[in-house]
Order: C-alpha cells, then structure tokens, then sequence
C-alpha cells in the first residue's frame, strides 16, 4: 500500500505514540484487504464503547491511548451507545459498579476528542456527511444508513479501526469506498405496503437472504427515514449489509442497472406477518417496553407522546435517544407527557448494549427486529415484536 511521506512518518512515531499505534491499525488493514492506499475521510463513529462489551481490558486500552495526550480525532466523530444513561443511571436503577466504569470509558474517549454525545443515531445530532464523502463509521445501523440514505462511503469498520481513523483522519481505500462494490446483486420486490414494523420484518428476511451483499429494493410505499433506520438496522443484524438501495428512494438507485441484477426475489405480506410472528420468543407480556434501537428521533418520540397522553403505562416504559434529541424533546414537552404517563426518555445508551439482563426484567418489548435479533442472544431475555400502539399496555 502506498504511503505518502507524512503518513509514513506517522508510522514511524514521529506524532506520537497514539498516532503511531492508530496508523498500525490502519495499515494492517489495508494489507489485509488490499487497499491501493489511505483516503481522506470527513467523519468518524465510533462502537466498542460499553463496558457491556469491551469490559476492563478496553477501557486500559482507551485510557493509555488518551494518555499520550498527542493522538485526538482530527475529524467529526461521534460515540456509539454505552450501556447505561450517563447521569441519570442511579435514577433508572443500573448498576453502580457498571455505571462508574461505564463512565470512565467515555471520558477516555472524550480525551481522544471523540464527542462524548452518544448514539447510535450521529446523522440526527450533527455528524452528518456529505454525498459521496468518505467517512469510517463502525455501527451497523449506522453504516447501512451513511451509505444508503445519505450515500457517504464507508466500509463497516471494527471500533479500533474507526478510533484509528478518526484519530488520523484516514481510511483505506477498499471495499463500498470503490464505485465498482457499490452495485447491486439481488433484487427484492415488495407486493404489499408496508409500515411501523414491518420494515423491520423485511429488513430481517433479506439480511438473512443476502449476506454482506447489497440488495436493492423496489416497494408499493414510500418510507420516511424513520422507516430506513429501521429496515438498515435489520439488514445489518440479520445479515452484515452495509448498503442498500431503494428504487425512487435513496441517492444511488439510478446508478444500479437492475436489468443486470440476475437475482430476483418477491416478498407477500404473509411473509411479513410470518416474520413478525417469529421475531417475538415468548406470548408472556413485557415487563419493560424499550424503544428507540436504532435511537429514536424527535418524530418517533413524539408518536409515542401522542399514544401515551393523559393515560397511565402498566408496563416499563424507556424511548432511547441522544441526549441532543431529548433536550429538544424536553422543550416541546414530548418529555413531560411521557413521564406523566410513568415511562422515560432514557439518554445515551440502548436496551443491547445496557446490563438490562441483571435489572430484574424478563421480557423486553421492542419495535425494532434488529433489538428483537440481539436481546435474545446478547441478554439472555425473551422478546416481544410489535408495533409501538400495540406494545404499551395501559392501566
């Protein structure tokens, strides 16, 4: 892989040990994969952030990288979710232990000049990159959306991998960066309309179908982007998809010949309802309704407002979002209904990434297939799959 001098220098530790390290991440990369050489990026998200998942050997690591003090993103870059609401945590009953060092790993990103909002969700609290832009983003969902609906391009990157660029302010050159990946290999026609979740639904089927290929979607309905988060997340759980596109929909469908396609697939609404029946592991009901995986944004916070006002919630309820999404929540008073109605707007972190499994809960409703695909298998929790109407259940 080509070099330039500077970039050279960096191997060789001249800015520093972080910088050095990051660039050793980098390049391994490239080699691996057969990168012609390192790309510009304009953004970075990066995952490996809860102590859920990279426990105590990745915050030494995330605190001796921050030591040196020389390595900090030179780009926009934002956190993945951790796995607990960073200041409200003792309110919500996580565990304290969890939360102290869940706290520390964030701090030692903060000191990486990671921006310590967090989400799953960067696109809809200022992390939002341009067309054809070349960005390093590391969560699924995240990715299937940068490349999709907004048609930035990256490659779905390891956590280390998307610090190192983010530190350096490149990537390597390889895989959806190259116009010649981004092309599509099986086509999916929808014969019915779909809504709330059945986005989910389909998104689960073909990411089971394709794989870490890149299906293009012809349906009855147009979605909004709530329903793109949504169907990207599930492709990205079910299968590894990194990018999809959508016919009249997303910004690259035209440069796909379908005629080409030699792949073709049909999807019924019997299919949809099937899967939605199969993404649900028990019929008991949830003990805690946890939306918002993709985070939710002010449009599906506002929906539930809507559903919940002036009434009482019998089961737990928590909307996951950013702590940018809640604040504007709070001003146009989604927040305060929901409380009244005795949920919460849960800031930061996701029912995945959280320890929800040793908080006294046995069944998790959710309206996201990608929450329905994890829970199970991640927390050991059953599921229920639902829309959000028929999820919250009321006194």
């Amino acid at each position: 892989m080509f070099l330039t001098k500077k970039e050279e220098q960096m191997c060789n530790g001249e800015f520093g040990e972080t910088i050095r390290k990051s660039m050793d991440i980098l390049v391994a990369l490239g080699d691996i994969y057969g990168a012609s050489k390192l790309v510009d990026i304009t953004s970075a998200q990066v995952s490996g952030v809860s102590y859920k998942t990279i426990g105590e050997a990745g915050l030494e690591y995330l605190e001796d990288l921050a030591g040196d003090g020389l390595g900090v993103a030179s780009v926009n870059a934002s956190l993945n979710p951790p796995g607990t609401d960073l200041d409200n945590w003792k309110e919500l009953g996580f565990p304290e232990e969890f939360s102290i060092k869940q706290n520390k790993i964030v701090d030692a990103y903060g000191k990486l000049g990671i921006s310590k909002t967090c989400t799953c969700t960067p696109y809809l609290v200022g992390n939002v990159p341009r067309f054809a832009d070349h960005v390093s983003w590391s969560e699924s969902s995240a990715v299937a959306y940068v490349n999709s609906v907004i048609g930035a391009r990256t490659n779905r990157e390891g956590g280390p991998a998307a610090l190192a660029a983010a530190i350096v302010g490149k990537t390597p050159l390889y895989g959806f960066h190259l116009d010649q990946n981004r092309n599509a290999d099986l086509v999916v026609n929808v014969n019915c309309e779909l809504n709330g979740a059945d986005f989910g639904a389909l998104g689960y089927i073909i990411g089971k179908v394709v794989g870490s290929g890149v299906p293009y979607f012809k349906l009855k309905n147009t979605p909004d982007n709530n329903d793109l988060k949504t169907l990207g997340a599930a492709l990205a759980s079910s299968g590894s998809v990194a990018l999809y596109h959508m016919e009249n929909v997303t910004p690259e469908h035209k440069q796909v010949d379908v005629e080409e396609v030699e792949d073709i697939m049909f999807i019924s609404e019997k299919e949809i309802l099937k899967t939605r029946e199969e993404l649900s592991t028990t019929d008991r009901e949830p003990d805690l309704i946890c939306l918002g995986c993709p985070h939710a944004s002010l449009e599906e916070i506002k929906k539930v407002a809507n559903v919940v006002q002036g009434k009482t919630i019998k089961n737990k309820l928590w909307i996951c979002t950013s702590v940018s999404v809640k604040a504007t929540a709070d001003r146009m008073g989604y927040t305060e209904i929901i409380e009244r109605a005795g949920g919460n707007v849960v800031c930061d972190t996701c029912m995945v990434v959280a320890p929800i499994e040793d908080m006294g809960f046995e069944v998790i409703g959710v309206n996201s297939a990608k929450a329905a695909n994890y829970v199970p298998s991640m927390c050991g929790l059953d599921v229920v799959y639902n829309d959000v109407e028929n999820l919250i259940q009321f006194e």
